[in-house]
């Protein structure tokens, strides 16, 4: 099984910026301090200029419930939550991939 970590970010209008920053920096440590952490991705929303997503793939279900155990995931998290109306993270599988080209 493949996990990946999903989120659903509505940004209070105007913080965009300060929410890619935040998140950005939350990306980077994840990467340098997180065990068994992929590549993280953020998208925005063509349509609804406040709305991103982010994905990204793990190890294990383990090295995702322990870097969300972490007191500096939780300290940067929490520091974008000022910027956001809504957050909705996610756990998911990979089940299927297509191939382009």
């Amino acid at each position: 099984m493949q996990p990946y970590t999903h989120g659903t970010w509505i940004v209070k209008p105007g913080n965009e910026q300060d929410f890619i920053n935040a998140w950005t920096e939350l990306a980077k440590w994840t990467k340098a301090n997180a065990a068994g952490a992929g590549t993280g991705s953020l998208l925005r929303d063509l349509e609804q200029a406040n709305r991103f997503s982010s994905f990204g793939p793990w190890e294990s279900l383990e090295a995702i419930a322990a870097w969300r155990q972490l007191p500096k995931f939780q300290e940067l998290v929490g520091k974008m939550r000022g910027l956001l109306e809504s957050f909705e993270p996610r756990t998911l599988e990979l089940v299927a991939e297509g191939l382009t080209g």
